[in-house]
């Protein structure tokens, strides 16, 4: 149990802004033994509970766009509202990139994308990125 455990919090925290690998963990606890489909499934609800945090916080973020500490410019927050204006909510299935993955899903909560439509998207995006890790470890 407790190694699921582990593997949920490692795919959660992946999933934030946060630095994280879940992959290794999976590919590894797939090899020793456990349940592949169980793993998927754990890796992906909590990967994308990640990405639901990162979407609360854009729904939220701009709030404090006035704010010193705020991380981004007026003019990256234009570029990456237009580009998501132009690809669409279809670019969430996207969100489980490595690099752009994570803002994608942040940029979703600054568009307002509505969560009933976010997260089936990003979960189906997250859960094929695990079963593709499934099918290599085995």
């Amino acid at each position: 149990m407790f190694s699921y455990l582990l593997l949920f919090g490692a795919s959660f925290l992946a999933a934030t802004v946060m630095p994280f690998s879940s992959e290794v963990i999976l590919y590894s606890m797939l090899n020793g033994g456990a349940s592949p489909l169980m793993l998927v499934l754990v890796a992906t609800i909590g990967n994308t509970l990640g990405s639901a945090v990162n979407w609360y916080l854009g729904k939220y973020l701009l709030n404090y766009q006035d704010r010193k500490w705020f991380y981004f410019k007026d003019d990256q927050l234009q570029r990456m509202q237009h580009r998501f204006r132009k690809y669409g909510v279809w670019s969430l299935l996207l969100a489980w990139l490595p690099l752009g993955g994570d803002v994608l899903t942040c940029v979703a909560g600054i568009m307002r994308v509505p969560f009933r439509v976010f997260l089936p998207l990003v979960a189906i995006g997250k859960g094929g990125r695990y079963l593709v890790i499934m099918y290599v470890a085995m």
